[in-house]
């Protein structure tokens, strides 16, 4: 059962949530907090950069027919699906949250959770490394790319070159500084993940709190009901579904072996907290639009993917120890 129950982030995000609807922060206090929290995510990023090993790239680029299948269903298949939502009535979904959903659509995949899982599974993990890295590294540019595209075909905006340059300056520039210091910083950094773990997280949870203080101040409890939210939990667990579905056997139908189709699965059907609240930040950052509706969809999605993605893995893992288990037993 605890497989189920939200882990310790999500909780912390939940926090923030109910702290910033009883205690938003507005006015002075808000702009210099702006500042510190895009001080936080140029740090983030900066470490994401000194992370990655360039022997890692070196090692899983040549796998391209899987990266190319991840990177096909993360920014083609996702959008596609994200631009059917959009059949369903406004009455039924807000058009604020139907925004929030064709963003969540156009992210990369997450880096972290998609490893873990993947090596949970018995999946080729030094594939997903990669898969899941270049992934954000090519969402950077695709994303503000994709989201002013789909947004423009729904009448709620078009590209912004603004946008494409608060990216490029506050996520992609840490993110280079942090590579070209990697052989100089990595071993460090990487030996200290559970001390600069707080980096990670805090920075979202200060976007988060800022982004949500901001909706409350112009009436976001009041704009939407617990049906609306409801509405957001069915969509995003559909779209998941649906992903999941297209991942797992049309990896099967590429001819991918095991492996590789744990690997799609989980690196292909997975959206990025991490990245996609700074970059909502900063893509709608001078839109009128609220930052806190268009993040609440990924949000309530980063939590469905976490527990459906647990449950998938564990069964790809139970059905890795049968086999291995009727391989030693025909080996004696």
């Amino acid at each position: 059962m605890s497989r189920f129950l939200p882990d310790r982030f999500t909780v912390l995000l939940i926090c923030t949530v109910i702290l910033a609807s009883v205690l938003p922060i507005h006015g002075i206090y808000a702009e210099w907090f702006d500042v510190a929290t895009d001080i936080a995510i140029g740090l983030l990023f900066f470490l994401h950069g000194a992370r990655l090993s360039r022997d890692t790239v070196v090692a899983g680029i040549l796998h391209w027919r899987l990266h190319l299948t991840i990177l096909l269903t993360t920014f083609a298949i996702f959008p596609i699906l994200g631009l059917m939502i959009g059949f369903i009535p406004e009455s039924v979904l807000a058009a604020p949250l139907y925004m929030g959903i064709l963003f969540l659509c156009v992210l990369p995949s997450t880096v972290q959770s998609s490893i873990a899982f993947t090596s949970m599974a018995g999946g080729n993990v030094p594939a997903a490394i990669v898969a899941a890295s270049g992934s954000n590294i090519f969402g950077m540019f695709l994303t503000p790319l994709l989201t002013g595209l789909l947004l423009s075909t729904t009448g709620n905006g078009g590209f912004s070159w603004d946008a494409m340059q608060s990216i490029l300056l506050q996520l992609l520039l840490p993110f280079v500084v942090g590579q070209i210091l990697q052989p100089w910083i990595g071993n460090w950094i990487r030996s200290k993940k559970k001390i600069l773990a707080p980096v990670d997280r805090g920075s979202i949870l200060m976007v988060v709190y800022l982004a949500f203080s901001e909706a409350v101040m112009e009436g976001l409890w009041h704009t939407f009901s617990a049906t609306d939210i409801a509405v957001v939990i069915v969509v995003d667990m559909a779209l998941l579904a649906v992903v999941l579905c297209i991942t797992m056997f049309g990896a099967r139908l590429l001819g991918f072996n095991k492996e590789d189709e744990i690997t799609i699965t989980f690196c292909g059907s997975k959206k990025s907290l991490a990245s996609g609240v700074p970059m909502a930040n900063a893509i709608f950052a001078n839109q009128s639009s609220s930052i806190g509706a268009i993040v609440l969809p990924l949000m309530l999605f980063h939590q469905i993917q976490l527990m459906a993605c647990a449950v998938i893995a564990q069964k790809y893992a139970n059905r890795l120890k049968l086999k291995d288990t009727a391989a030693a037993q025909a080996a004696a």
